[in-house]
């Protein structure tokens, strides 16, 4: 019979796990301060359509172009000073954009944007896994909730900025401002030391053993001792996974309010619910993924994830209506919600690679599968009709439930 010992989180991890969850709600909030003042840049700037989305790529586009750097920038500097840096200069970035005065300026200040935003990214999850392997269970999860209450807030205040009548410029400076004394705050209560921590002791390994799931309670060379082989081809069925969850993130994000509204005549009002429904759905997912993780393990999870997803879109599309629709984007929303943290998580994890290497290869592909799903979904749309295009949806609920033997199963 196993008896599960966990050690309690000493008040220094305690302390780290609320920074670093701080350094998530900036980095969500952050951006989203400015994508509601998309539409007064636009006309401010007198630009079409065409001009406006490739100076709206370049977002995108910065964040593929550094994403590569930020394996390096932790591995020299620390994640939780890379974070904080690259919180500041995102900051930075989101106020030159919303001051530009032409669309260059507009563009490279967007790209600047998402480049920091891309390094924030790795390094915030590296710290964060770093203090998951403290706490000896499944943390990452909520981390990632944490972000998109985040999100939910900045899109909140650019709101309220509006209503109030407040520039853009004085807006987004309080915004940077605040948030980048929010981020420098948080570094002070940071783990200190470099993110390569020695690999832990027989008896460490005796206190967390019972009822983990798989690598959640050991240090990384341990780890990397019982990894499995054919680290490439792991590493590649991980990119895929991550791609997965965002493939149904960006139908959410780009065409679940156009399908409701065109393809089924529903109003402005109740279209705009199938994208809530979708990020809501994956917030709750968040909540509780870790809960999950600890007692089924990442595996059964996102199988079980990849299930709903595909269940419930794949119904969704193949009787069409709005209440359906709207529940098939939740379920999808849902399945997908612990399939990035755990795809980093195990990317983290990988043998043979450099620490922080197998994160940033992820979070650099998956965004890479941001930048063309866009396009991709809108030819097969334009060839076929969106509910064509949606079935990405399930598609992507299949390629998990096949892909995730290669993520970590609960250890008994």
């Amino acid at each position: 019979m196993t008896v599960d010992v966990l050690r309690r989180p000493a008040p220094a991890e305690r302390r780290a796990r609320a920074a670093v969850a701080v350094l998530f709600f900036t980095n969500g909030a952050l951006f989203a301060n400015l994508l509601p003042r998309y539409p007064q840049i636009k006309a401010d700037l007198g630009i079409g359509n065409a001009a406006y989305g490739l100076a709206v790529a370049a977002f995108p586009a910065g964040a593929i172009a550094a994403g590569l750097a930020a394996g390096v920038l932790v591995r020299r500097l620390g994640s939780a000073r890379v974070a904080v840096a690259g919180t500041l200069l995102t900051g930075a970035g989101v106020l030159a954009a919303g001051l530009a005065d032409s669309v260059p300026v507009f563009a490279a200040a967007l790209f600047l944007a998402g480049a920091m935003d891309a390094i924030t990214d790795v390094a915030q999850n590296a710290h964060g896994l770093r203090v998951q392997r403290r706490y000896g269970r499944s943390i990452i999860n909520s981390l990632h909730a944490i972000w998109s209450i985040g999100a939910v807030a900045g899109g909140s205040m650019a709101a309220a900025a509006i209503a109030l009548d407040l520039s853009r410029g004085r807006h987004l400076l309080i915004s940077a401002v605040m948030f980048a004394l929010a981020a420098c705050v948080a570094l002070r209560f940071c783990l200190p030391g470099p993110d390569t921590e020695p690999a832990v002791t027989d008896a460490d390994v005796t206190e967390t053993a019972g009822a983990q799931p798989d690598g959640a309670g050991l240090g990384p060379r341990r780890q990397r001792a019982a990894a499995p082989p054919h680290t490439r081809y792991i590493l590649a069925a991980l990119v895929l996974i991550a791609t997965a969850g965002t493939l149904v993130e960006d139908a959410g994000n780009s065409w679940a309010a156009l399908y409701l509204s065109d393809a089924l005549h529903a109003s402005v009002t109740v279209a705009a619910s199938g994208y809530i429904a979708l990020v809501g759905a994956q917030f709750v997912g968040r909540l509780v993924g870790d809960r999950l993780v600890d007692r089924y393990g990442q595996r059964t999870v996102a199988r079980a994830g990849g299930i709903v997803a595909a269940a419930g879109m794949g119904l969704a599309l193949a009787v069409p209506t709005v209440p359906g629709t709207v529940l098939g984007f939740a379920a999808a929303g849902f399945g997908v919600a612990t399939l990035v943290p755990a795809a980093m998580h195990a990317a983290d994890e990988l043998p043979g690679l450099k620490p922080g290497s197998g994160l940033t290869i992820v979070s650099w592909l998956m965004r890479l599968g941001f930048l063309l799903s866009p396009p991709v979904v809108g030819l097969v749309a334009d060839a076929t009709g969106l509910r064509v295009g949606l079935l990405v949806v399930p598609l992507a609920g299949v390629l998990v439930v096949l892909l995730a033997g290669v993520l970590h199963t609960r250890r008994r």
